[in-house]
């Protein structure tokens, strides 16, 4: 239905997953491999999943897919307040990815009001 490098939601996500790798890359993550792998693969489903929802033949497929990855930037702020909580990410950093996990979150019900029409 569209071209969803296009979307800023899209591309926001993409900046999001790559500070997410950045972050886990880091020493203070290099052991915990479970909370590691979570929260990288939580942050790659919200921009595949907004690709997959942009390419679907219908306005109620596509919201399925955009509300899958609105439930995965949830899920990426709750594996970084644990991240938080543990001493593996401070709290200005945290804020900061918090921030744009939560700005996707918020631009999700943009993108199923325009695949309505």
């Amino acid at each position: 239905m569209g071209d969803f490098r296009k979307f800023r939601v899209w591309q926001d996500s993409l900046a999001l997953t790559k500070n997410v790798y950045l972050l886990t890359n880091q020493s203070s993550f290099f052991s915990d491999f479970g909370l590691k792998d979570h929260i990288q693969r939580a942050s790659v489903s919200i921009a595949a999943n907004i690709a997959e929802g942009a390419d679907r033949e219908t306005p109620r497929q596509s919201a399925y897919f955009f509300n899958v990855a609105k439930g995965s930037a949830a899920e990426v702020i709750t594996l970084l307040i644990i991240a938080k909580d543990i001493k593996y990410v401070d709290d200005s950093r945290f804020k900061e990815l918090e921030n744009e996990a939560e700005k996707i979150r918020a631009s999700r019900s943009n993108l199923i009001k325009a695949y309505k029409h």
